[in-house]
Formats: C-alpha cells, structure tokens, sequence
C-alpha cells in the first residue's frame, strides 16, 4: 500500500510538513460546525485562502468528486487533500481528525442524554455556535459563487440545480447527471476553462484492485470479529448491517438519508422514540463533524437500552463504535481507490467541460444547503408543504428564535465589518448564548 501511494501522490505546492499539517487538520476538525455547508465553507477558507495548500480549481473539482460519492462529502473531501498533501497516511490522519473530534463530543453527549434526557444549558450554547455558522457559510458561499461562476451559462446551471432541489426535491445523482449532460451539450457556447494538469501517475488496474482489497477488509474484519465476540448482543450485529448498507447508498450524503434512518431506528428496530431523533439530529448539527454522525447517536442510545441496566454502557459506546467504523470505514475506500483518477478526469476535454458544469450545480446545492440550515437556525418550527410536484419549506413566524436572530447579527459584524476570524466569531456568539441560557 505504501509503494502504491508513493507513485500516486502528486506534488503538493507549497508542501506542508506532516506536523503542519496535523496541527491545521487538528483545528479543523474543532471547528468544523454546521454540517455540510459550514465544513465546506472552512475547509475552503484555511486550505484555499489561507494556507494555500490546493489551488482553487483542484479544490472544485475534489469537491465534485465528493458529491457523486456515497456518504459525507465533507469527510471525503478533507481525506482527498490528505492523501494529496502526504499520500495515504496523510489522508487517513486528515479524515480521522475530521471526524474523531465531534465522535467524541456525539459520544460524551450521548452518554449524557441517555442518563439524564435532553440537555438544555448544551442546546443553549449550541444556539449561538449556529448562529455563528450561519454567518460563516454564506461568507463562504458568496466566496465560490465569485470564483467558480464564470459565465451566465455557469450562473443557469447554478440557478436550475437549486430550483430542481429546493423546489422539487430532485434527487441529488440525477441533477449531477443532468449538469454533466448540459456542459458537454453546452460546451460551444461556454468559454474554456483553464484545465487541471493531469499531474497523477498512471495507475495500474492491479493498484487499484489492491487498494479496493486492502480497505474492504479494513471495513468489514474489525466489525464481523467485533459482533462475533460481543454475539450475546445481537444489537450490535444488525447495527453492523444497516450501518455498512447506508454507507454504500447514501448518496447525496446525510440529509438525503436522514429520513430512512429515522424509520429504521424508530419504527423497526425501536431504538428511539420519534423525539429523540430529533434531538439527535439537533445534537449532530451543532457539534463539530459531519451531520451523518448522528448514526452514532442513535447507536449508543439504541445498544445502551438493548440489556436493561447490566452493561448498557459498555455497550452503548460499542455500539457508537460499531456506527462510526461501519459509516466512515467506506470513505477511505471510495477515496483511495479514485483519488489517483481526479486530475486525469479533469484532464479529458469533454469530462473537463462536463464537471465545470457539475462545480456549478454544486454551487446550487450549497446553496440550498445554506438556505435549509439558516431556516433551522431562525425558527423552531418549519414545515414541508407541498403542492403537486412543488415543495416549500414554510417557518412558523411564531417560532422565530430571537437570540438566534440575534447572535446571527453579531457573527455577521464580526465577520463582514471588523473581519474577524472564525475562532473568535464561534467564541464570542457560543459565549453569549451560553450566558443568555443561564440568565
């Protein structure tokens, strides 16, 4: 695997030391609130803007790869600059440090929740980090609209992506496909692209076999002999199950399968009450790490009430472990086996021409991602209407959260007008919710 990734990895310029790289990864992943969107958003400003460590149109183009994979595009996209930065170990370490920080708080949360129920004073201070999120992805959305809309046709992708989303609730694969159709019909009309130079060594078939082997057996060894020596617990086994199943078909990544896990963990397995996803999923949005951990969640709660009080703990946090491996295990596959091809793709003219339209449709997405997630920041209540094939989000003007609105004030100065950092805008709004809770 080592030799393997030494002829992979191309040049990263300017290259960072592996302790340099930790330490920004380790940051990072502290900070990686607001689900997809928001992840984006700061990977986009500290790898691009900041460090410069990949240039804007390796970046896009990453993320277009991302999105047509299964499972949490986020994770994916910071294991891919990983592995460019310092091949395979460096993207394991990117995608553990993406993901452990929020697993841990998930877990400790969880462990909280399942002695004790909702926690109020957490879900206060949780108020101004969304807040405060808010601010951060629109920056980051206005940021790549800027840079990654070049022309009307661009703009028009951008537009029908979002529509097809937002008001139709298109799934996500077939916009990707219809944006891919619409840049090669429409690439006589669209100005040329400079082009990613295809810097990847070729990779042979029998590397990329052998790459697909090594990481299938990383994802499914470590579960079958935990669910072997744990097997008086079968909850653990059909954990293994579902989780492994989602991480292959969750395209689109965790909002387009936020509801099937709902229905499994509630209505067929009986691991929660309806309630209590929702206050997990309020968990997941508003702690660190991809939105998906909330599979972690519903995990520790659903092993932690399998045995009665003996041993709900330990099982519990072996059931959270079950959830994290079954569902981010596979990221490492999809992106080991298809990184070395990402330059390559960009390099043919009509797959060139077919992902810029692709990069344009995510801009779409993100911001129908931006627009559902300020909705749930400001209001308490917001409901799905539909009228024929049209879909409207609606919010209860009664439930307006006024701190929220607030805070969101607060993060906007902070941000747009004194041109504040991230660290501090997070600090100064979660410590204002956080005071306004206890008052």
């Amino acid at each position: 695997m080592n030799e393997a990734s030494q002829q992979e990895v191309p040049t990263a310029s300017p290259a960072p030391t592996f302790a340099e790289a930790l330490r920004v990864w380790a940051r990072i992943g502290l900070l990686s609130f607001g689900g997809p969107a928001g992840q984006i958003a700061l990977m986009h400003r500290v790898l691009v803007d900041e460090k410069k460590w990949i240039d804007e149109q390796r970046f896009l183009a990453a993320l277009n790869f991302c999105m047509l994979l299964p499972g949490p595009e986020a994770t994916q996209l910071a294991t891919y600059v990983g592995w460019r930065l310092h091949g395979v170990k460096g993207g394991v370490t990117a995608g553990l440090l993406f993901v452990m920080p929020g697993a841990l708080v998930i877990l400790a949360l969880s462990m909280l929740y399942g002695a004790f129920g909702s926690l109020p004073l957490v879900e206060g201070l949780f108020v101004g980090i969304k807040a405060a999120v808010l601010a951060i992805v629109i920056e980051a959305l206005l940021r790549i609209s800027r840079r990654a809309l070049k022309s009307p046709f661009d703009w028009t992708i951008a537009g029908a992506a979002f529509v097809a989303i937002f008001f139709f609730a298109v799934p996500f694969p077939i916009v990707v496909l219809a944006a891919a159709l619409a840049g090669m019909l429409g690439a006589t009309r669209q100005r040329e692209r400079p082009g990613v130079q295809a810097l990847s060594a070729p990779v042979s078939a029998a590397a990329t076999l052998r790459t697909i082997g090594i990481w299938l057996a990383v994802w499914f060894l470590p579960l079958l002999a935990l669910v072997h020596a744990y097997s008086d617990r079968p909850v653990l086994g059909d954990m293994a199950v579902l989780y492994s199943k989602l991480a292959v078909v969750s395209f689109g990544g965790a909002y387009a399968v936020l509801t099937y896990i709902a229905d499994q963990a509630v209505n067929t397995y009986r691991w929660l009450e309806p309630g209590e996803m929702v206050d997990g999923l309020g968990l997941a949005e508003t702690t660190p790490g991809p939105l998906i951990l909330v599979n972690a969640f519903v995990a520790y709660l659903g092993a932690f009430r399998s045995l009665g009080e003996g041993g709900a703990m330990v099982t519990g946090v072996l059931g959270w472990a079950v959830a994290l491996w079954a569902t981010f295990a596979p990221c490492f596959l999809w992106i080991f086996a298809g990184a070395p091809y990402i330059d390559r793709l960009n390099a043919e003219p009509l797959l060139k021409r077919a992902l810029g339209a692709i990069t344009a449709a995510v801009v779409g997405v993100i911001l129908n991602l931006t627009i559902w997630f300020a909705l749930n920041v400001l209001f308490a209540g917001v409901s799905e209407r539909h009228a024929g094939l049209l879909r409207l989000y609606v919010p209860d003007p009664e439930t307006l959260v006024w701190p929220a609105l607030a805070l969101s004030a607060v993060a906007f100065f902070l941000l747009f007008v004194l041109h504040r950092g991230i660290i501090t805008t997070l600090a100064v709004c979660g410590a204002l919710a956080f005071g306004w809770t206890l008052l």
